[in-house]
C-alpha cells in the first residue's frame, strides 16, 4: 500500500499524477475486497465504482463540489478516500461506520442515500441552492442503473432540464444490474444505446485527427450519423447534453471526460458503464451472491453456509410455492427484490406468474390493485421500510377500494447492520390506521406461514410482518391452515402481571413471564386487535404490559390503550416497544437489549414501571 497509505483527504488525490492514479486503483479494490472480506458488507458494487471514485474525487473539488451517490451500498472506495480508511474495521458495527453515506457521518458523505432514486432530485437541490446562493459549485449525482427505474428519478430528469444554466452532473453507472437482475424496457433501451459505441468512438477518434475544416464536416455529419445510428437519446429530450457510454474502468477516458464536463454549462449526463464485482473474479462470476456477504476468505470465496434455523424469508418462499401450487390466481410480485425477498424459486417455477417491476415500489402496489380488480391474488413481497415508499398507493389504491392484496413485510422490525434507514420500525403504526387493512405479526416461522395463509385467504388487504433472519427454530407445518381472525392466545398463566406480546416479542416475554410469574398473551393480531382477551386480562390482572418490536408511538402498544379506554376501562399499562429515535446500526441481538426488548429488559421496566409482582407505582413516565 505505497499510494493509498498516504490518502487521508481527496486532496491528497489531486496531487497524484494522472499516471498514478491506475496503480492507486488496484490497491483501493484490494483495500476494499480485503476489508470487506473481515467485517462482511456490499462488496461487488463498490469493486465496480472504484475508478469511477477516484476519477470524480480527482477531477472536481470534494466536498466543495457535491456528489451524492445512489444508492449508497456503492460508496465504500469514497469513505475509504475521505478519511475513513482506518474505521473500514468497524463498518456496520455498533457504534463503527455506516454501509451508507451518512452526513452526520463526514463532510464529504452530502446526502443520505440508502433507498435507491433519490440522488438527482437531492443534488439538482444542492445545484439550485448554489445558484440561488451565487455559489459557484458543482452537484454531482452518481446513479445506478436499476435505481433509475424509480419514478421519482424520472420526476426529478423532467425538473432539471428546464434548468439550462445549472452546474448539475448526472452519472449513470450502468453496470446492468441493482441487486437482482435488471428488468423491464429502460434497461432494453440501454442497450441499445450501449449497440451504438461504435458511433461513439468514431465521434472521439474524429475530434483529435481532423483538421479544422474537415472537423467542422465531421461534426455536421455526426449529426446525421447520430440519428442513423443512435436515435436522439431519451436523456437529451429531458434537456441533458449526453454523453458516452465511456468505459467506467478507463480512468484515461473517465479523467480527460470528466474535465471537459466540469466545464461545460446546464445539466449534463455522462453514461459510465461498470462490472460489478470488477477486479475479483469470484464476483464478477456471481455478482448476486458477492452483493452483500457476509465474512469470508476471499482466497477461498464464500462457502455454502452450515445447514442451520430456516429463515423467515425461505419460510415465506416455500410458502408462496406451496399456495401457487394450490391456488391458480396467485401472482408474486417484488419491487427489484427477488433474492432478498425469498423468490427465486417461485420464479423458476411459476415464471408466468412472477413479477419484478423494478425499484418502483409505488408502482407494484398500484400494479397488484390492477390484478386484483380482475380477480387474481397478488401477493407483493417488500421489505416494510420500503413499502414506506408506496404509502399513498396502500392507502388510496388499495385500501380505500378494499382490494384484495397480500402484502408480506420482510425486515420487520431492527435489521442489524443495514442500521435505521432498512429498519422497519413504523410498519405497526403506520398500517393499523388505515381502513380495511388486517395487520399481523408473525411470532414464529410455523405462526408466519399460518398468517401468510390467512391474509392470502383475507378478502382484502392484508399485511404479515416478520423480522429478518432465523426464527427460534419452531417446527413448520406444510399445510395451509389459517387462523382464527383477530385472535390470539394465552402462552403462560400466571397472575398480577399480564404481559400482552407481538411478533417476535413473545420469546422475550416468555422469557420475562417465567421470572415475573406473568401471564404471557401471544396477541397475533394488531388489528383486527382481539379485544375480548384484552377485556380479559384487564379484568384478571392488577397491570399490563404490551411488547412489540416496533415504534412504541402510535403503534400496537397504544392500540390496546386505546380499546381500554373504549370500554371504559382504567387499567395501569406500560408500553414497550422501540423508542422515539432512529436506532443505529449493530448487532441486531444487542440492539434489541439496547432497547430493553429482551428478556432481561422487559423485567427490569417492569420492576422499574410497578415495584412488586401486583402492586403498582405511580411513576409519571412510562
Amino acid at each position: 500500500m505505497n499510494l493509498l497509505k498516504n490518502i487521508d483527504v481527496p486532496a491528497d488525490l489531486r496531487k497524484l499524477s494522472r499516471a498514478q492514479l491506475k496503480p492507486l486503483a488496484d490497491e483501493l479494490r484490494g483495500f476494499v475486497l480485503d476489508s470487506v472480506s473481515k467485517t462482511g458488507g456490499h462488496l461487488s458494487s463498490n469493486l465496480g465504482t472504484v475508478e469511477l471514485t477516484i476519477a470524480l474525487h480527482y477531477v472536481f473539488n470534494t466536498p466543495e463540489d457535491r456528489i451524492v451517490w445512489d444508492v449508497g451500498h456503492q460508496t465504500y472506495p469514497h469513505k475509504i478516500l475521505t478519511g475513513r480508511r482506518d474505521r473500514m474495521q468497524t463498518l456496520r458495527q455498533m457504534n463503527g461506520i455506516s454501509g451508507f453515506p451518512r452526513r452526520d457521518e463526514s463532510e464529504y458523505d452530502t446526502f443520505g442515500t440508502a433507498h435507491s432514486s433519490t440522488s438527482i432530485s437531492a443534488a439538482l437541490g444542492m445545484a439550485l441552492a448554489a445558484k440561488t446562493k451565487g455559489e459557484n459549485r458543482h452537484a454531482i449525482a452518481v446513479i445506478g442503473d436499476g435505481a433509475m427505474t424509480a419514478g421519482m428519478a424520472f420526476e426529478a430528469l423532467n425538473n432539471a432540464g428546464v434548468y439550462n444554466d445549472v452546474n448539475l452532473l448526472v452519472i449513470l453507472n450502468d453496470n446492468d444490474m441493482s441487486i437482482s437482475p435488471p428488468v423491464g424496457a429502460l434497461n432494453r433501451y440501454l442497450a441499445r444505446l450501449m449497440s451504438g459505441k461504435f458511433y461513439a468512438a468514431a465521434k472521439n477518434v474524429g475530434k483529435t485527427v481532423l483538421p479544422g475544416p474537415m472537423l467542422e464536416l465531421a461534426k455536421r455529419l455526426e449529426e446525421h450519423a447520430k440519428g442513423m445510428v443512435v436515435p436522439a437519446t431519451m436523456f437529451e429530450e429531458f434537456g441533458f447534453n449526453y454523453i458516452g457510454p465511456i468505459d467506467g474502468h478507463d480512468l484515461e477516458s473517465l479523467v480527460p471526460t470528466l474535465q471537459n464536463l466540469k466545464n461545460l454549462k446546464g445539466p449534463q449526463f455522462l453514461h459510465v458503464v461498470t462490472r460489478k464485482g470488477q477486479g475479483y473474479k469470484l464476483a464478477e462470476a456471481d455478482p448476486v451472491l458477492y452483493h452483500g456477504p457476509g465474512k469470508f476468505n476471499p482466497d477461498e470465496g464464500i462457502k455454502p453456509a452450515a445447514a442451520s434455523k430456516m429463515t423467515y424469508t425461505q419460510v415465506f418462499g416455500d410458502w408462496l410455492c406451496d399456495m401457487a401450487e394450490h391456488d391458480q390466481r396467485l401472482v408474486g410480485i417484488t419491487p427489484a427484490m427477488r433474492e432478498g425477498s425469498g423468490m427465486v424459486q417461485f420464479e423458476q417455477r411459476f415464471p408466468s406468474r412472477y413479477y419484478d417491476v423494478g425499484i418502483a415500489e409505488q408502482h407494484a402496489v398500484t400494479f397488484a390493485g390492477g390484478m386484483a380488480c380482475e380477480g387474481l391474488k397478488p401477493v407483493v413481497a417488500i421489505y416494510s421500510t420500503f413499502l414506506q415508499r408506496a404509502y399513498d398507493q396502500l392507502i388510496h389504491d388499495v385500501a380505500l377500494q378494499n382490494l384484495d392484496v397480500t402484502f408480506a413485510l420482510d425486515r420487520s422490525g431492527l435489521v442489524g447492520a443495514d442500521g435505521a434507514t432498512h429498519a422497519g420500525n413504523y410498519d405497526i403504526a403506520y398500517l393499523r390506521c388505515i381502513p380495511n387493512m388486517v395487520v399481523m405479526a408473525a411470532s414464529d416461522e410455523n405462526e408466519c406461514r399460518q398468517m401468510l395463509s390467512t391474509a392470502y385467504q383475507y378478502p382484502g388487504p392484508a399485511a404479515v410482518r416478520y423480522p429478518r433472519g432465523a426464527g427460534i427454530g419452531a417446527a413448520i407445518e406444510k399445510s395451509l391452515a389459517v387462523l382464527p381472525l383477530g385472535k390470539g392466545e394465552i402462552r403462560r398463566q400466571g397472575k398480577d402481571i399480564a404481559i400482552l406480546a407481538f411478533g417476535t416479542m413473545v420469546a422475550p416475554g416468555l422469557a420475562a413471564g417465567e421470572e415475573l410469574d406473568a401471564t404471557v398473551a401471544n396477541m397475533r393480531f394488531v388489528k383486527p386487535l382481539d379485544i375480548e382477551l384484552v377485556k380479559q386480562l384487564a379484568q384478571t390482572h392488577e397491570v399490563l404490559v404490551t411488547v412489540e418490536e416496533g415504534a412504541v408511538m402510535g403503534g400496537a402498544g397504544s392500540a390496546v390503550a386505546e380499546a381500554l379506554a373504549e370500554a371504559g376501562i382504567v387499567k395501569p399499562i406500560l408500553q414497550l416497544g422501540l423508542p422515539d429515535r432512529f436506532i443505529d446500526h449493530g448487532d441486531a441481538g444487542q440492539l434489541l437489549a439496547m432497547c430493553g426488548l429482551d428478556g432481561k429488559g422487559i423485567v427490569a421496566s417492569v420492576r422499574t414501571r410497578f415495584g412488586g409482582k401486583g402492586e403498582p407505582r405511580l411513576v409519571v413516565n412510562n
